[in-house]
C-alpha cells in the first residue's frame, strides 16, 4: 500500500515519524533505535509465551537487524568501552538468532535484561546534553523564536 492509499492518520503517522528521524541528532536517533530494540524484545517475549510464532519472529528479526546496525556503527576505538560494548552486541546477536530459532524464550528474556539499563543510561546521558538547534533540509538552523 502506497502512502497516497493510506488512510489520512496513517499518512500523517508515517510522514511524521519519517521526518522525526530525518531531523534527529545522532544521539537522539541511538535513543530511538534502543527504545525501538526494547519495544521489539518485549513483544517477541509476549508473542512467545502466547505460542504466536511469527509475531515472535518478526519482532526478532527486527531486534536482530537494529543489533546490527547498533554493531556495525559502533566505533570501537572511540573509548575504552567499545571493545566490551561490541562483544555485548556480538552475545546479544547470537542469544537472539537462538531464540527465533528454538523459540527459547528466555534467550529473549535474557537480552531485555541485558539491553535494558543500556537504553536507561543512553537516555540518561542523551538528557545531560546541551540541546542542539534542529536543522532543515537544506542545512540550516531552524530559529522558533
Amino acid at each position: 500500500m502506497t502512502l497516497l492509499m493510506m488512510p489520512n492518520a496513517d499518512a500523517r503517522r508515517a510522514r511524521y515519524n519519517r521526518e522525526a528521524v530525518l531531523s534527529a541528532t545522532p544521539v537522539r536517533l541511538l535513543t530511538m533505535l534502543y527504545d525501538r530494540l526494547l519495544l521489539d524484545l518485549n513483544r517477541a517475549e509476549a508473542a512467545q509465551i502466547e505460542q504466536n510464532w511469527p509475531v515472535a519472529s518478526e519482532n526478532l528479526l527486527h531486534a536482530q537487524a537494529i543489533i546490527s546496525e547498533l554493531t556495525t556503527s559502533l566505533r570501537v576505538d572511540a573509548w575504552n568501552g567499545g571493545e566490551g560494548l561490541f562483544a555485548l552486541y556480538t552475545y546479544v546477536s547470537t542469544a537472539l538468532m537462538s531464540a527465533n530459532t528454538h523459540r527459547d524464550v528466555a534467550r529473549t528474556q535474557e537480552s531485555i535484561t541485558l539491553l535494558e539499563p543500556l537504553r536507561v543510561t543512553w537516555h540518561e546521558a542523551a538528557a545531560s546534553l546541551p540541546a542542539q538547534p534542529v536543522m532543515s533540509s537544506t542545512g540550516n538552523a531552524l530559529g522558533f523564536g
